[in-house]
């Protein structure tokens, strides 16, 4: 089946299923999937949503995961051993892991108040989340949006409260960037969590986190805002050590 059909049969499922009435129009297509802004279907109220489809494994670029998927817990002692010798099940269940815990993850965080989609429905491979803009423009990438000077250091800020809020509720992104962050009347979403990470469990989180900052400062010091990366995010696994940084 090539990738057009599996996209299309999701998108007729989630129709059939009354999540939406039709497509509108492709947002993106990336390593993870194809993102849609489709108009909403009577199982919601909202007037635009978005669908992401991630695609099938043999098809994703983002094949790296392994220092993502540390600490991750299978309960079945059958998947386990399936998912440890890579055999076709053990694939199958990685890729039904991948969208599940970016569910998870913006279930966990949306409900904790941060700028993140709001999930809405899951089948499968694929997940339906409130959409960010309008039906003439979806929000824009951070990196391609226009950010006035003066409004920098506060929105750089913004995101840095939106990083402690993550790690208060024990998630790191661990693949933050401009291009994974929209922009719209000056708020951000972020979105993009399949690979984030537990900082309680995965031995990366501590890096993956500074990197996150780090990423997040370059950015804005190209609009004039000035920042350490390595103190802040230090100073944010310190406080997360020393539990002052939990909900």
């Amino acid at each position: 089946m090539t990738l057009t059909q599996i996209y299309e049969d999701v998108l007729t499922e989630f129709e059939t299923d009354g999540w939406i009435s039709d497509v509108v129009q492709v947002l993106s297509s990336g390593k993870e999937g194809t993102v849609y802004c489709c108009r909403g279907g009577v199982r919601t109220d909202r007037e635009l949503v978005a669908v992401k489809v991630y695609r099938p494994r043999e098809h994703r670029t983002f094949r790296n995961d392994a220092v993502y998927q540390q600490g991750r817990w299978i309960p079945d002692k059958r998947l386990r051993k399936a998912v440890a010798s890579k055999s076709g099940v053990g694939r199958q269940v990685q890729a039904s892991g991948w969208v599940g815990h970016e569910l998870e993850t913006l279930q966990l965080l949306h409900g904790a108040g941060a700028a993140v989609p709001e999930p809405l429905a899951r089948s499968g491979q694929s997940l339906v989340m409130s959409y960010v803009g309008d039906i003439v423009s979806p929000a824009p990438l951070l990196q391609h949006a226009e950010v006035p000077r003066a409004d920098a250091d506060a929105l750089f800020r913004r995101l840095l409260r939106e990083i402690e809020l993550w790690l208060a509720c024990g998630r790191i992104h661990a693949d933050l960037s401009p291009f994974n962050i929209l922009l719209w009347r000056g708020e951000p979403t972020v979105i993009d969590f399949p690979q984030s990470v537990d900082p309680e469990v995965n031995p990366n989180a501590g890096n993956l986190l500074a990197r996150d900052v780090a990423n997040v400062c370059r950015f804005f010091a190209r609009l004039g805002v000035r920042a350490d990366a390595e103190m802040i995010a230090a100073g944010m696994w310190r406080r997360y050590l020393h539990r002052e940084l939990r909900l």
